[in-house]
């Protein structure tokens, strides 16, 4: 059984969703528990070490308008240009990968805390979960943007949700950093 801390905190943040959600949760749980793998895997040593600590700016005016110039940059081809996503984003596509996801309030992003964003933008999907031949569309910006501009991006999509959506990220990164 996976355990620790994102774990945990994916937990709460699914009690906080109201009942009648029940394809939303049972994607919440799916995708918590791929992050729970994911930073389980990064914090075992296998791979570079994240900070857990790390922490988006959504209310910093310059971290934003960054942010803004490399999702158009880097993002939008896939996720949108009003982070809307793919269509049908949760349905496998015949060669098995999945649609790329929506950043808005409608998608999922909002469920993972800061530190498993970061780790999925930075190394990608495979590497983070630790499975190499895991095919997806989502690249490894490591070597493509920095750390800053990286916390950036991710600034700026959290920037655009609704307050209701950026209140619970918020108490998800709480319960992530408690653990």
């Amino acid at each position: 059984m996976v355990t620790g801390p994102t774990v945990t905190a994916i937990t709460d943040a699914t009690e906080m969703i109201p009942r009648n959600h029940g394809r939303l949760l049972a994607g919440i749980l799916v995708a918590g528990a791929a992050t729970g793998a994911l930073l389980l895997h990064l914090w075992s040593g296998n791979e570079p070490a994240i900070d857990p600590d790390v922490m988006l700016a959504s209310d910093d005016t310059g971290t934003v308008a960054l942010g803004r110039g490399v999702y158009a940059e880097h993002c939008a081809s896939c996720h949108g240009d009003r982070l809307q996503g793919q269509p049908d984003w949760r349905s496998r596509l015949p060669d098995g990968r999945l649609p790329a996801p929506p950043h808005d309030a409608d998608g999922h992003t909002w469920h993972h805390p800061d530190a498993a964003l970061f780790a999925l933008t930075k190394f990608g999907p495979a590497r983070v979960i630790g499975h190499p031949t895991y095919v997806s569309d989502m690249p490894a910006y490591a070597e493509v943007l920095s750390d800053t501009e990286i916390v950036a991006v991710l600034s700026f999509i959290k920037s655009t949700w609704p307050p209701a959506i950026r209140d619970r990220h918020d108490r998800i990164n709480d319960a992530a950093r408690r653990r």
